[in-house]
């Protein structure tokens, strides 16, 4: 077997989103090419960010030290980010009543709230809040905002702790509009904080339906603190296609993965 640079990436990519980790040796053999040639191709795509090289093969890339702060992060695969919010943002229906958890994921997600009569919204964000607080005074939807209350984490602008999740549990939602630090087949959604993620679990756990925003970064990550099981989500929303490993998986599991085009979301 013969196979280009391009399709030798593809592969070692998509063994990658399917374990979190590759081998040198194991690639080598499977592709049928040198040690040394697969070496080059991990170095290739550690230097456009999407591997990390380890000893022996390499691993996801994510963030080894928690995500960095929510200020840092607001640039970050923005095109993405926007069109995964607006396309999420179709889904909602007047009359409904949805929470919304953390990130800046979420806050493009509320730019993108317009037009819904009687949304009720709840978040633990303290930028949605205020956004969304802001568009009801300027009439670009009719509703209310619910800012749920707890321990203010000001480096990631988020309400947290026993109080938030205590008051979430006395709510009946709709929709859950969940960001993540990593979807993985194996393990689930998972994120980097601990609080965050008992808050974005206990979302999940009241309502009926659960949506889950990750651009292509998330794809295949394993983050510290496991939120739900990928049984436990409705849809999945994304900038890139579901890997086609995962396919017959996540149809097992219930769950929809909508692929959004970048175009979308710019403004």
């Amino acid at each position: 077997m013969s196979i280009s640079a391009e399709e030798r990436k593809k592969a070692i990519i998509e063994e990658l989103n399917l374990y979190g980790k590759v081998k040198v040796l194991s690639l080598a053999e499977r592709l049928e090419v040198s040690s040394e040639t697969i070496r080059r191709d991990l170095d290739a795509l550690e230097q456009v960010r999407r591997l990390k090289r380890v000893y022996g093969g390499a691993v996801k890339e994510n963030y080894a030290e928690g995500e960095p702060p929510y200020q840092e992060r607001q640039d970050i695969n923005l095109a993405a980010k926007r069109a995964i919010a607006q396309h999420a943002a179709e889904l909602l229906a007047d009359g409904e009543t949805v929470v919304i958890d953390t990130g800046t994921t979420m806050l493009e997600f509320a730019r993108m709230i317009q037009g819904r009569k009687r949304l009720t919204v709840l978040t633990n964000s303290l930028p949605v809040a205020a956004l969304l607080s802001e568009a009801l005074n300027q009439h670009v939807f009719t509703g209310k905002v619910i800012l749920l209350g707890g321990e203010v984490n000001t480096e990631q602008q988020s309400i947290s702790g026993p109080l938030c999740e205590k008051m979430l549990e006395t709510f009946h939602v709709d929709k859950a509009f969940i960001s993540v630090g990593g979807i993985s087949l194996s393990s689930g959604i998972s994120d980097y904080d601990i609080n965050e993620s008992m808050i974005s679990k206990t979302m999940a756990r009241v309502s009926k339906a659960v949506f889950v925003l990750a651009d292509q970064s998330k794809i295949g990550v394993q983050a510290f603190c496991k939120i739900i099981s990928l049984d436990a989500v409705d849809v999945i929303i994304s900038d890139h296609e579901k890997p086609p490993s995962w396919e017959s998986e996540l149809e097992r599991k219930g769950v929809t993965w909508m692929t959004v085009d970048t175009m979308e979301g710019k403004a």
